[in-house]
């Protein structure tokens, strides 16, 4: 219990520093996230050793932690921009959540089975855990002041869109992969896996459309602040994440769908408060994962995979998804400079690290899996971390703005 306290102390000072510094964190080359990481490298077993959690309970913490911060964050994404401005990019972002997917899906993977010589199902397995885009990193790049002044509105809405769909979509993909390592029908996993999402899309549809109209209705008759609507749909994220799961369905992609179809009931001056979630909640919410990741980080299975520690994530980063949005960029409508600030800023975090537990969860027990996929979530924490901010000044030099 102490080590517990001792945990809210650690997350609740840094959220403090990092709330003071708000005004000027997103020029330094870091981020919260990587703050957060290192806090709990620096409190975990490996250097202090002020705070261990039993091996028993870290997959279960870090899965039901994930999935939190998943629906919070995904709601703020969902809430970010009007969905009528966002009509111009459906056609790109439908690209990329395909093919652009696919590709990073295969490329991860033959990176996996080349470099750390693990079988070919368990790489397929750990290219579809770190192919979605995290939305709480990106938003680290595309959201507050330094963002909107330097990089274009398209750019930003697309990155937005991007990595708060392919989340959920990355859901079949997993479940093919453990699929395949358990040698169970890669068919019924697939099935399996349109269905759950199929049904986390009528969720999120059905809930999202009716507390938009229910919150209308009540700020019409003033019967509700705009205090307490942003709260509404904090609860509103878990409530669907709840009905989902309930239902045996995709309950990250039925949360972003509630968040898109409550923004299309409301109208935009009654969204309100709530579309400050990433600027707000979102910046300081991430922090207590990221501190159980620092804790949780297995150094001696990184030290086992020996040289390849080093090759592996270099080559995720660097091959994963740059090349893909490079060959896609024509049909993508996008110029050289914007493909390669969208290829380059596609990280990796909580939303790997909630699917390499939850393929845990589902009785992969291949160390390897954790091992690899943690490596490149925090190679992208660090990296992307450090170039957010010397990114965005470099694209504006770029685009002369």
């Amino acid at each position: 219990m102490e080590q517990l306290h001792l945990g809210y102390a650690l997350v609740g000072g840094l959220a403090v520093v990092l709330a003071a510094m708000s005004g000027k964190i997103r020029d330094l080359p870091f981020s919260e996230p990587l703050l957060a990481l290192l806090l709990g490298v620096l409190a975990g077993p490996r250097v202090l050793d002020l705070i261990e959690v039993p091996d028993d309970q870290r997959s279960t913490l870090l899965l039901e932690v994930a999935r939190i911060l998943l629906a919070i964050s995904l709601i703020g994404v969902a809430l970010r921009y009007p969905v009528r401005r966002l009509r111009p990019i459906i056609r790109p972002t439908s690209l990329l959540l395909t093919a652009g997917m696919l590709g990073m899906a295969a490329l991860s993977a033959g990176i996996a089975w080349l470099v750390l010589g693990v079988p070919l199902a368990l790489a397929v397995l750990i290219g579809a855990c770190v192919t979605p885009t995290d939305p709480v990193l990106a938003s680290s790049v595309v959201t507050g002041k330094p963002a909107e002044q330097h990089l274009p509105a398209r750019l930003r809405q697309l990155v937005s869109a991007e990595s708060g769909t392919n989340d959920g979509l990355a859901l079949p993909l997993v479940l093919i992969g453990i699929a395949l390592v358990a040698r169970e029908s890669v068919g019924s996993a697939a099935l399996d896996g349109l269905r759950q999402v199929a049904v986390g899309v009528a969720v999120g549809v059905v809930i999202g459309l009716l507390a938009g109209r229910v919150v209308s209705y009540a700020l019409r008759h003033s019967d509700v602040s705009h205090g307490s609507s942003f709260v509404f749909t904090l609860v509103l994220a878990v409530a669907v994440l709840g009905v989902a799961r309930l239902l045996d369905s995709d309950g990250v992609l039925a949360v972003f769908v509630a968040g898109l179809a409550y923004n299309l009931a409301v109208a935009d001056d009654e969204v309100g408060p709530q579309n400050t979630i990433d600027e707000a909640v979102n910046r300081y919410v991430v922090l207590p994962l990221f501190l159980l990741l620092g804790i949780e980080l297995p150094w001696a299975e990184w030290a086992d995979l020996g040289w390849t520690a080093v090759v592996f994530p270099v080559a995720v980063l660097l091959l994963r998804r740059l090349p893909v949005v490079l060959v896609l960029a024509r049909p993508l409508g996008v110029r050289l400079r914007d493909a390669v600030f969208l290829g380059w800023f596609g990280p990796i975090g909580v939303s790997a690290v909630f699917y390499l537990v939850f393929s845990e969860d589902e009785g992969v027990a291949d160390p390897r899996l954790w091992a690899a996929g943690s490596l490149v979530v925090v190679a992208s924490t660090v990296v992307h971390g450090v170039t957010a901010a010397p990114g965005r000044r470099l694209y504006r030099h770029a685009a002369g703005r």
